[in-house]
């Protein structure tokens, strides 16, 4: 079949709305037609920087409804609404079986949008085109391994069923899972974008006694508050005078970085706000080399973590995440700024680039 996509054929170069062939789905794999994707910040790095198999389709986050199914599908079924996880379970690898899904082995060939069989589904002019994620929600249609759906009930709407895909659950997790965020921690965000914004709302859940946000826009800012954030900053350093007061120089339990373009400023910042025993947990993408002060470390038994997906397990997770919003527990209508159509999605990225967005969302035309 055909299906106008997204595609990006060279960094740096904006992304081309375009027909490509779609094949239909093989063994353990499903054809989903695509209701809504979100605007998440890693689809402009590799537009702007590469760092993945070229061409390909854009889009990991995203949700929609299972229009066919090829030979062998179990999770879900025709007719499923489901959200797409950007990192596939399988639910037998080393990780999955030990509670650790978002380390899948599956996940591999993110970078190269392949399906599991190392071939591909979307094709133009006699060239294969990879899937972000193998999602590649930036498409009309797409065909995607079952172990990357994740069925949702029939109250979500569908853009928030793509938001969980991705930002909310990573950002929500961050504090969480990969923070380990508890009951009276202060916790502070760096950058309250789509992920950071739920960075702050998992950290006030999970009962943090204060929510330290630091972000150059102000318009942001404000939003963090109503998201639970008890304290706002442009400024690190005016950030950190107040930390220092208000925890009586012992600092913060955990510190989430979840900034569009990580470099050491916001790293040594990060450190230099956690307290003894604290966890800097490290969600934002960044190429750079990390330097620290030697013994910044050691001297404080501070833990810097890692966090993929936020530590989170999608199957239990995504689910868990639009239950607790079902039930008025946390906001996810309110992340999203503005919704787009295919067409604009450019518009969309400059958006985010401005910060004029929390998360835009595109909205297949169907």
């Amino acid at each position: 079949m055909k299906t106008r996509a997204a595609v990006l054929r060279k960094a740096g170069t904006p992304w081309e709305i375009t027909e490509v062939e779609l094949d239909p789905p093989k063994a353990n794999e499903v054809l989903i037609q695509m209701e809504a994707a979100g605007l998440c910040h890693s689809d402009e790095h590799i537009r702007a920087k590469g760092f993945a198999r070229l061409p390909l389709v854009g889009g990991h986050e995203g949700a929609g409804v299972v229009v066919d199914a090829g030979p062998g599908v179990t999770r879900v079924k025709v007719g499923d609404r489901v959200s797409c996880s950007y990192i596939p379970v399988c639910g037998k690898c080393r990780y999955c079986s030990t509670g650790k899904q978002n380390l899948c082995d599956a996940g591999k060939w993110a970078g190269v949008g392949c399906l599991q069989d190392e071939t591909f589904r979307f094709h133009q002019n006699g060239e294969d085109l990879g899937g972000m994620c193998v999602v590649g929600s930036f498409a009309e249609y797409s065909v995607l391994s079952e172990w990357s759906c994740v069925k949702i009930e029939d109250y979500v709407p569908m853009e928030l069923a793509a938001l969980v895909s991705c930002g909310v659950t990573t950002g929500f997790c961050s504090s969480v899972i990969a923070g380990d965020t508890r009951v009276g921690d202060v916790v502070v965000v760096f950058g309250t974008g789509g992920v950071g914004m739920n960075a702050v709302q998992g950290a006030a859940f999970a009962g943090a006694k204060a929510v330290f946000a630091i972000d150059p826009n102000e318009w942001k800012q404000q939003q963090a508050l109503q998201f639970g954030a008890t304290h706002v900053f442009g400024d690190p350093a005016k950030a950190k005078e107040v930390l220092i007061n208000f925890t009586y120089g012992q600092l913060a339990d955990v510190v989430v970085c979840t900034v569009g373009e990580m470099d050491n400023d916001v790293v040594k910042a990060a450190v230099d706000m956690t307290g003894k025993a604290g966890t800097v947990v490290m969600t934002g993408v960044g190429y750079y080399d990390m330097v620290l002060p030697g013994g910044i470390l050691i001297g404080y038994h501070r833990r810097m973590q890692g966090s993929l997906f936020g530590g989170a397990n999608p199957l239990h997770d995504i689910p868990k995440v639009l239950s607790l919003w079902h039930e008025g527990k946390i906001k996810l209508t309110e992340l999203i700024t503005k919704t787009y159509t295919l067409d604009e999605i450019n518009e969309g990225y400059a958006d985010l680039m401005e910060g004029k967005n929390i998360r835009g969302v595109i909205k297949h035309q169907h």
